[in-house]
């Protein structure tokens, strides 16, 4: 199969990328590995499964104040938002022995906006504006060759797809663990991509629905910052439509919560939430625990025990031998907010430009 240009991963990224070049009538496919788009975006419903009006196992928050970029393009795909929830107060558990103390919360600055039906919606939106035949999902790309006028993509399926230029909108880290090129890589790049962390890999988070938001009764917002655990950071994870939930961030590391298995750490969540929220808290009518540092589309081991942040940096992602041939678009590739949704955004868009730049270039040419 032939495409003017293969885009390598189906998250926020690779799917802005997709959506600019069909805007422009340029033919594109996009190949994803998983069997769904989103990448680390994913929202939920109470089963796990994808949903229209889910929950965020992924990123949840847009600061449109601090994030120009997302908020246009959020504007421009017309996606309803509402604030994060944070009216009452806040809990503090300091010490396991001790009650949690109760603090009035000072407003987040700036505020924390979320999108309804979760932040899979713009995934939702994009995917629809790309021809169904331009994706390829359950798709993955095991080698980039080059060839006289662009790429060779091999997939794991023994499939061969060529194009005149390949767009690699997965993290570094990941590709590099993951795929073979032709020619190699340089050093340089291999220890570049290598030490680039990817952003949720080392996070996990776990979700608690219940039938109402009962702390909200109480004059509580549902924030909590604990020092004993499983959870650190806790948060009203209530849907725009009203379904009532908690989320934590987890402290644990990787090695740790693998170690003591996803049941074992969901019933530790539910007890704390309950020392935190009291008995209301213990009968969640269903929980969500997701663990990018177990999910191998997302993390290397590379990943698994740090909890350190990619940094922007305006040097080429590839050397002199693939300048030509091949372009980062992932999140962490982003000039401003490497590792966020608004950094993906900004990849993905600056990315696009430069695709559309090179294939008008190179058509001038052949014409001249």
């Amino acid at each position: 199969m032939r495409t003017d240009v293969a885009i390598i991963g189906g998250g926020l990224s690779g799917l802005l990328v997709a959506h600019r070049l069909c805007e422009v009538g340029i033919d594109c496919l996009l190949l994803e590995a998983r069997d769904r788009l989103g990448g680390r975006i994913l929202s939920a419903d109470a089963s796990g499964a994808w949903s229209s009006d889910g929950f965020d196992l992924g990123p949840s928050w847009i600061w449109p104040d601090m994030q120009p970029q997302l908020e246009a393009l959020v504007r421009e795909l017309q996606l309803p938002v509402f604030p994060q929830f944070s009216d009452g107060d806040m809990l503090f558990e300091g010490a396991a022995r001790q009650s949690p103390q109760r603090h009035r919360a000072m407003p987040s600055a700036p505020a924390s906006i979320r999108l309804a039906g979760g932040t899979g919606a713009i995934i939702a939106v994009l995917a629809q504006s790309v021809p169904a035949s331009r994706i390829r999902l359950d798709t993955r790309v095991t080698h980039i060759a080059q060839t006289v006028d662009g790429v060779a993509l091999t997939t794991g399926k023994g499939d061969t797809i060529d194009a005149r230029l390949a767009v690699l909108a997965i993290p570094p880290r990941l590709a590099q663990n993951a795929m073979g090129f032709t020619p190699a890589l340089d050093d340089a790049t291999i220890g570049r991509w290598r030490r680039t962390p990817t952003w949720m890999a080392p996070h996990a988070k776990f979700f608690a629905l219940y039938d109402r938001p009962f702390w909200r009764d109480s004059g509580l917002s549902g924030y909590a910052r604990s020092m004993v655990g499983p959870m650190v950071e806790i948060h009203d994870a209530t849907s725009a439509s009203g379904q009532a939930a908690l989320f934590g961030f987890l402290g644990l590391p990787a090695s740790q919560r693998r170690h003591a298995g996803v049941e074992t750490i969901k019933a530790a969540c539910v007890l704390q939430l309950a020392r935190l929220f009291g008995s209301d808290a213990a009968h969640p009518r269903a929980t969500l625990f997701k663990d990018w540092a177990a999910d191998p589309l997302t993390a290397t081991e590379l990943d698994h025990d740090s909890a350190e942040h990619p940094s922007p940096a305006s040097a080429s992602w590839v050397g002199a031998e693939w300048r030509d041939r091949l372009i980062l678009a992932a999140s962490e590739t982003s000039l401003t907010e490497p590792g966020y949704l608004a950094g993906a955004v900004e990849a993905g868009e600056r990315s696009a430009i430069e695709v559309i730049r090179r294939l008008q270039e190179n058509s001038s040419e052949n014409l001249s």
